[in-house]
């Protein structure tokens, strides 16, 4: 059956992704103009930002890239904002790469705790600091950790998912939940699930939902994600009444299975608030996203980066365990987001009203 909601990616989009093929292909990163001539004359940088993907989530092209960017440009401090591809062979010289161009201080949003900790390591032999950036590295050396609150932002998922079934009426009628996972070699995968496992959990023991398949998904690949669904379909002859996805990326590989089954929508998670997981609620193929102000996360973690490299007290409001040490934090407040308050997306200016209510999904706007 043909998809009713083709899967799709709205312009800025597809404009985001042909401008960071641009700068890939100029190696993998940008340097902000805010740096001086004579620094850029030197190739000499203040501090550097490593970002592991462009698979996982389209948040790194539209959001933590450009806002980083102009984090340092406002302060006047020379940058360089680099993305690994996903290759942790990358991630790794990139790390070199800052510190040979003279980096401080580098925000570190690793593809997993093991090259984190390599690179942080290196940093520190080097007399550089390092800022887990989104990501907490396990038994890394940094100095402090900006993120979301993750334990929560999984919590809003769970309770998603449960609002959802209350509504369509399969709450009391032992409803089958499955559980599609991040990466599981990124803690915060780890943490998101912690969160809605601590909603969903009592409900499974108590006998009022029945667990299904959990299984992660290697890397955050959407594509794997649908293949990895539609096994979870086949095994229980589509018997899933809901789905706790930990992204938007996932959630969207759910809708495409389901659409190309003629499966009517089930409650359903989703995370980022990117243009397809807010289409996909208003369409009614997924519950909600959680929302994290990007913007919000960057510019905290730039303000941590310039305080260190200023000599400044750092203004943290609570500790990490990383497995070794309890890391000083700034952890950061997210939002559910639904069919009723999604146009907070648009006035907080993280989402444009042209990026969602486009094409198909015009009509189901306000």
């Amino acid at each position: 059956m043909k998809d009713r909601f083709p899967r799709r990616l709205s312009a800025l989009v597809v404009v985001g992704a042909a401008a960071l093929l641009a700068t890939v292909a100029a190696g993998c990163g940008s340097t902000s103009s805010s740096q001086s001539k004579s620094a850029s004359a030197a190739g000499k940088i203040q501090a550097c930002v490593l970002l592991p993907d462009t698979k996982s989530s389209v948040r790194y092209v539209l959001f933590d890239r450009p806002d980083l960017t102009a984090a340092f440009k406002a302060a006047g401090v020379s940058s360089s904002v680099l993305n690994a591809q996903g290759d942790q062979n990358t991630q790794k010289s990139q790390g070199e790469q800052c510190l040979t161009n003279g980096a401080k201080v580098i925000l570190v949003d690793a593809l997993n705790s093991g090259v984190g900790a390599s690179i942080e390591a290196e940093a520190a032999s080097r007399g550089a600091k390092t800022i887990d950036y989104d990501r907490l590295v396990l038994h890394g050396k940094s100095s402090y950790y900006v993120s979301f609150n993750n334990v929560a932002v999984g919590k809003l998922q769970g309770q998603g998912v449960v609002a959802g079934l209350k509504a369509d009426g399969k709450y009391s009628k032992k409803p089958v939940v499955a559980e599609l996972n991040g990466a599981p070699t990124d803690n915060n995968a780890k943490q998101f699930k912690q969160g809605y496992d601590s909603v969903l959990d009592p409900l499974y023991k108590n006998g009022t939902f029945k667990k299904g398949p959990d299984q992660s998904v290697p890397d955050w690949d959407n594509q794997q994600a649908l293949t990895i669904f539609e096994q979870m379909l086949a095994s229980t002859n589509n018997k899933i009444d809901a789905v706790a996805a930990a992204n938007d990326g996932l959630a969207g590989a759910v809708v495409s299975a389901l659409q190309s089954r003629g499966l009517k929508p089930i409650p359903l998670s989703g995370q980022d608030a990117t243009p397809q997981g807010v289409q996909d609620i208003l369409a009614g193929f997924q519950t909600m996203t959680v929302y994290k102000a990007v913007r919000t996360e960057a510019n905290a973690a730039a303000k941590v980066a310039i305080d260190v490299l200023r000599h400044q007290k750092v203004k943290t409001n609570g500790a990490t365990n990383n497995g070794g040490r309890m890391v000083p934090s700034v952890l950061l407040k997210p939002v559910s987001i639904t069919k009723k308050n999604y146009t907070l997306l648009f006035s907080d200016g993280f989402l444009k009203r042209s990026q969602v209510c486009i094409g198909q999904f015009k009509k189901f706007c306000t």
